[in-house]
């Protein structure tokens, strides 16, 4: 493909996003807070696990896979008839779309930035690219999500066939990336293009085509409800190579691109399995399955883990993230239903003297239990982050636990004296007991950039720990209020109603928390795809994949409560294989698919 730099065109650099600052979170009923504690860093990821390796024999060769790769490079670079600057940029923008639709964008990044840095420059002189509104709402969507900085006014002056059904699904996914309550634009043509969208389904009831199919699910589940590995296998077991996904690429290339999809999830699901056998292993020998009040949601955090952080080599990641999730709904679980007052004490004060472990007592034996599985973990996974950073972290994830158990206790103590507190008060310390923090703070230590303490110490951890916070505690609170409530606890949306003397009712609670989650998911995206400044990309990205794993079990119910409601995702990412056509299956042919693709700009 070939496709030449503009007459005058010329490098550019990125401006850097800002973050704005000031408003209120809940709309004058939550004031906006941004000076919580100091929130944890990062490190490298230790590659081999001994207890969880994966079978070498079953996966794929890795020398396959590279032939493959080069292959594929090689395609694309193949020229075309000489195409328009805007039909360039289609093409391309198109690749990198399913590219990252399909989970393997990763092995080619560095053909993907020229691609983007091209189309940034083209964004900028706002020529060609905007005189196709699919093109147009495709470019502002990839360059945003990929952290450069480009306005929604440039989606402003394209016009489009109302009939278009591709321009009008590219229009509404580019609606869904918002960074911010102003951008009124983005809105605007996601209530328009949504509403025309859904009148093409009624009206094609009887003919579900590919797009179309895909239009229902992109309206049904937006990108932040998603999760990136179930995502990647419905799109290959979707791909419809006879039909050419990317129109404009040979059938081959197309079978090629489908080929590394399957051989990329596949070995990861292998890999996933191994690990996931380990993480059931290590909850009953901690003997978390004998806690008669604990639900066991183990297979849900690995879920959550093994989606969004997919890469083979993110397995210790993947690891911590799993178990300091089982962790920690025991311990919310023992706190809300399963402790009493004296067994919670003794476990909070077991772990506020985590040095002094010669005068430990237990009250009992769930206390034992609950307090060994913290314990052991916290030293073995700080053990690794200590080694992987270069310095003793360790201590650092003890205060992550014994934050949350004060907390915790702030929070019984309101429960057994009747206090209620403001909503301010409330949300101050829920952010902590939301459990969020043993989780996804550890686990930035192990996805690749070294942190130094003064970043730890950055108060842009604890904005990306307070809005990934609040977004996914208000989302809990929207869908889990009756059920906490016939429990003796409070949460937003019954303390709208408390403090409003009658004013608001539930439902109108309800509604009304939902401008403080949206504003809470756009100001972190923001932070997100800002340009690194205190905390690296990598990490932030873990804040954002618990954000949407928040969505993912809270987004139309409370999903994490029922045991069978996402069973079939953890089978999907875990256990089953891919459904592919066997006659498709049989001509893929994995020796030597990077030898005919190759991506250029």
């Amino acid at each position: 493909m070939k496709v030449v730099n503009p007459p005058g065109s010329s490098s550019l650099t990125r401006p850097t996003a800002r973050c704005s600052s000031g408003g209120g979170l809940l709309c004058g009923v939550l004031p906006m807070r941004s000076t919580r504690d100091p929130r944890p860093a990062v490190a490298r990821v230790a590659k081999n696990r001994p207890e969880v390796g994966g079978n070498a024999a079953s996966m794929p060769n890795p020398v396959e896979k590279k032939a493959r790769e080069t292959r594929t490079k090689k395609q694309l670079h193949k020229p075309q008839d000489e195409p328009t600057y805007q039909e360039s940029i289609h093409l391309q923008l198109s690749m990198v779309d399913v590219l990252q639709k399909i989970g393997i964008s990763r092995h080619f990044a560095s053909e993907i930035k020229s691609i983007l840095d091209f189309t940034y420059r083209y964004w900028l002189q706002r020529d060609e690219i905007m005189l196709d509104a699919e093109t147009c709402a495709m470019a502002f969507r990839i360059l945003r999500m990929n952290g450069y900085s480009v306005s929604a006014d440039g989606l402003s002056h394209i016009s489009t066939d109302l009939s278009d059904t591709r321009s009008l699904l590219e229009l509404y996914k580019a609606s869904q990336v918002g960074t911010s309550d102003d951008e009124l634009i983005l809105d605007i043509i996601g209530s328009w293009s949504g509403y025309l969208l859904r009148q093409q389904l009624k009206s094609n009831d009887a003919q579900r085509t590919l797009l179309l199919r895909e239009v229902e699910h992109v309206l049904d589940s937006p990108f932040y409800t998603m999760l990136d590995r179930l995502e990647h296998k419905r799109n290959i077991e979707q791909f419809d190579v006879i039909e050419h996904p990317i129109q404009q690429l040979t059938w081959q290339t197309n079978q090629d691109l489908l080929a590394l999809g399957v051989m990329d999830f596949s070995t990861s699901q292998s890999i996933y399995q191994e690990e996931y056998q380990y993480l059931d292993s290590w909850v009953k020998e901690s003997k978390l399955n004998r806690l008669p009040f604990a639900r066991q949601k183990l297979a849900y955090f690995y879920l959550s883990a093994a989606s969004t952080m997919f890469p083979p080599e993110l397995s210790d990641a993947r690891i911590l993230w799993a178990k300091n999730g089982a962790l920690t709904t025991v311990v919310d679980d023992f706190f809300d239903v399963g402790g009493s007052k004296e067994e919670l004490q003794n476990l909070t004060a077991l772990v506020e003297m985590w040095q002094k472990q010669e005068e430990t007592e237990y009250y009992s034996e769930q206390v034992k239990i609950v307090f060994c599985a913290i314990y052991s973990s916290v030293n073995e996974l700080g053990s690794k982050a200590s080694a992987v950073q270069g310095r003793d972290v360790t201590g650092h994830l003890v205060e992550i636990w014994q934050e949350l158990l004060r907390n915790m206790m702030t929070e019984v103590e309101w429960r057994t004296t009747g206090y209620v507190p403001t909503l301010d008060e409330y949300i101050d310390n829920a952010v902590v007991t939301f459990a969020l923090g043993p989780i996804v703070l550890p686990a930035l230590y192990f996805v690749g950039p070294k942190i130094t303490e003064s970043m730890v110490t950055d108060p842009e951890y604890s904005e990306l720990f307070r809005l990934m916070s609040t977004c996914g505690r208000l989302l809990n609170d929207v869908q889990t209020y009756e059920r906490e409530y016939k429990e003796g606890k409070l949460n937003s949306v019954s303390l709208l109603v408390l403090h409003s003397d009658g004013s608001v009712t539930i439902p109108e609670a309800r509604r009304k928390l939902q401008k403080p989650i949206d504003t809470c998911r756009r100001d972190l995206l923001r932070l997100v795809l800002k340009e690194d400044d205190a905390v690296p990309r990598p990490c932030k990205e873990l804040f954002w994949n618990i954000c949407k794993t928040c969505y993912f079990f809270y987004y139309q119910g409370d999903a994490f409560s029922c045991q069978e409601e996402k069973a079939g995702a953890v089978d999907a990412v875990i256990h089953d294989p891919l459904q592919l056509p066997m006659n498709l299956l049989s001509d893929l042919d994995y020796s030597t698919w990077r030898e005919r693709i190759k991506i250029k700009h």
